[in-house]
């Protein structure tokens, strides 16, 4: 399993920018964007799996994982 995987990645349509913007909570904010959503997730991954790199190769420990702890549940239910 590459460890990106523990991270949640948000790709939504913005009406302000008229574009996709992709992030990942924990490891990178708003960080990318385009008008095809399936290119914005695939530039978002790509910048994740660098950031958890520059992470390791500064001897950072990662940020805790947001992915598994129920948060589409989680949101599900307060929508």
């Amino acid at each position: 399993m590459n460890e990106s995987a523990n991270y949640i990645k948000i790709v939504e349509w913005s009406d302000e920018d008229q574009c996709f913007i992709g992030q990942c909570p924990g490891i990178v904010g708003p960080c990318c964007h385009g008008a095809d959503e399936a290119q914005v997730y695939s530039e978002l991954c790509q910048i994740v799996n660098e950031w958890i790199e520059i992470f390791k190769k500064d001897g950072k420990p990662l940020p805790p994982p947001t992915a598994g702890k129920g948060v589409v549940k989680k949101l599900l239910d307060a929508a």
